[in-house]
Order: C-alpha cells, then structure tokens, then sequence
C-alpha cells in the first residue's frame, strides 16, 4: 500500500522555519494502530491524516473531510499547525477548488479558507482562569527558575498552563530561557498540566508583535513545539482581554520561530492565519 505523504512547513514562507508537520492523504481507512506508527516514524510533533467522509469524495473537489492529529507518542484533540499544513496540501498541491475547506475532528467541525498569501483556520477560543501558584509552584520553578512571573493561568479544556513572565522582561530573555522541558514530568504533581505555555508582552509601540511565546508538551513527547496553534487558541483569548484588542500579531520565538496573525471573534472562535512552505512530497510504502 502507498500513502501519499508531505512535510509541510507551519506559520511561515521559509523552508527550515516554522513548525513541521508531516501530512498523509488517505485514499481508503487505516488499521488503527498504524496512525501511530507512521506518526512514530516520522517523530514530528505532529502527523496528521486527511481522510475521505464518504466513497465518492475527491481531494481535488471535496470541501470536506476527516482530520486526526498523532504526536509521536499519542492522537491528540487539536493541531493548529497540522491543520494549516493539511490545508496547504489540499490547497496548494492537490489544488482543491473550494474557497472554504471543512474538517471534522475531535475538536468539533474546523474550517479553514485562503486569504491572499496566507491560509486563515477558524480554531475554538479557550479561556484560561486564574491559577494558585502553591499547586504547580514546582513545575514554575523547574521551567522558569526565579523568574518573576506576573500571571499564572489554566485552560481546563486545553490542559494548557499559561505562565506570563514580568513585562520587565523583552523578548530576549524568553528566547535565552534555557529550559529542560524534560523535568516537567516529574514536577508536574497535579496530573492535570498537559502543555506549559511561557508568554511575555510585546513592545508597547504597536508596531512589533503583540505578544511573545514558548511551548512545551512533554507530557506528548514534545519537549519544544516550534509553532503551536492549540496554545494560540489559549494565548488569543488571554492577550485579546489584557491588551483590550481583537487583531493581534503574535510570534512563537523557538529556535525555528513562526508568525500567527491573530482575530478573535465575537462567537467564541479565533481565526488565526500563517503561511506554508512545502519542503517534501513522497510516498509511505506499507
């Protein structure tokens, strides 16, 4: 059997920048446990499967389709990154002729359209509530050291924990932050911290990005996610009530770094919107 399969490059026009996600078109259903094999073989963050809803579908004129995401280690419930290099592989290789794409995922139905350069997904807005240093003081501590640390939120729906370092700190010393995402898994004590987000404000001036970030996802086998949708459907909905702004620039500075153009909506949802590079078109022999 062969698997058509691509590497795309997330959240910017760069090969060898971004975020990379391996992406693989399926023309007929998958024995279930492969998913994870192929996604562990390919030991990106993120492999995502495209696959047909119903006999007749075509990936050139279909407008939807079924979505899943694997991290090397396990099926995860959202990818941004994947979604976008998902898109671009419809849109940009298979040339799919509908404006607006559909995915039907555990996350509920995602949608996905171009616009101009870029591609837009229409992604879940998740709240992070206020959280009680004492619970995770050690995991704050193993990630950030004696950093002062301004705010501390938790998104139930996400498992995400959001830590906004002092707005003392410039962009910089976030890049610099020399982190072992590794003793997350011991420091973590509550079991209920899947993905640490680490987040400062950007220049007040408004022509610089709106906000800096780092991710960590230990917990699935991704010590460092160069650029993360998932936390952005975070991010967005905490900077958007801080800095009292809809439209915002936000940019991931890991090693690889990634630009997500940011609009939160009044119904609950955020589109965020990036570019794509397609480094790598192949096929998986099985």
């Amino acid at each position: 059997m062969q698997i058509p399969v691509f590497t795309v490059d997330a959240f910017t026009n760069r090969p060898f920048s971004g975020n990379p996600a391996a992406v693989c078109l399926l023309e007929n259903d998958l024995d279930e446990d492969l998913h994870q094999k192929i996604a562990t073989e390919m030991n990106l963050s993120e492999t995502a499967f495209i696959r047909k809803l119903k006999p007749g579908d075509d990936f050139t004129k279909s407008s939807c389709f079924g979505l899943r995401w694997f991290t090397p280690a396990n099926e995860v419930p959202l990818c941004g990154h994947a979604t976008l290099a998902s898109a671009a592989v419809l849109f940009h290789v298979q040339k799919n002729t509908n404006s607006v794409l559909t995915f039907v995922t555990l996350s509920g139905e995602l949608k996905a359209r171009q616009v101009k350069d870029h591609i837009v997904l229409d992604l879940p807005l998740y709240t992070a509530y206020p959280q009680e240093l004492k619970e995770v003081e050690e995991l704050i501590k193993a990630a950030v050291g004696d950093m002062i640390v301004q705010d501390l939120r938790y998104s139930p729906d996400t498992k995400k924990l959001l830590v906004r370092l002092s707005d003392t700190y410039e962009r910089s010393v976030l890049e610099e932050l020399k982190v072992s995402a590794q003793c997350f898994l011991s420091a973590e004590k509550t079991g209920k911290v899947k993905g640490l987000i680490l987040t400062v404000k950007g220049n007040s001036s408004g022509k610089d990005h709106d906000f800096y970030s780092r991710y960590f996802a230990p917990w699935y086998g991704v010590l460092e996610d160069p650029v993360t949708g998932s936390a952005h459907a975070v991010l967005s909905s905490y900077w958007s009530e801080q800095l009292g702004k809809k439209e915002m620039l936000a940019f991931q500075c890991s090693r690889r770094g990634g630009e997500l153009k940011i609009s939160v909506r009044n119904d609950g949802r955020v589109d965020i919107a990036g570019q794509t590079a397609v480094v790598l078109k192949g096929n998986l022999t099985l």
